[in-house]
């Protein structure tokens, strides 16, 4: 039986063209653009394929279009079927 309890995930984006076009702005103004983007296509992403509060997005990493979120087992496993994503690896503790 699968944990219900939340563990932090990473989930990494497929290619994004609008992504790549504003990461390759390197000014001021490109930079907030892209942080605005990314924030709001994860969150839009998440709300779109998840219960409100069943889950919490912890970060954006706008470097690798991907994002940190807390989630079960099973919600990993909704967002692996989703096409936008490429990968959801759980987070590993170093000891």
């Amino acid at each position: 039986m699968a944990s219900e309890e939340s563990e932090r995930y990473f989930v990494f984006m497929n290619y994004d063209p609008e992504y790549e076009r504003l990461r390759s702005k390197r000014t001021k103004k490109g930079s907030y653009d892209l942080d605005l983007y990314i924030s709001k296509k994860h969150d839009e992403l998440l709300a779109n394929t998840f219960e409100p509060g069943s889950y919490i997005k912890r970060l954006s990493l706008v470097i690798v279009d991907g994002f940190a979120v807390e989630i079960t087992d099973d919600q990993a496993n909704v967002l692996r079927s989703v096409k936008e994503v490429r990968v959801v690896e759980k987070n590993q503790e170093l000891a």
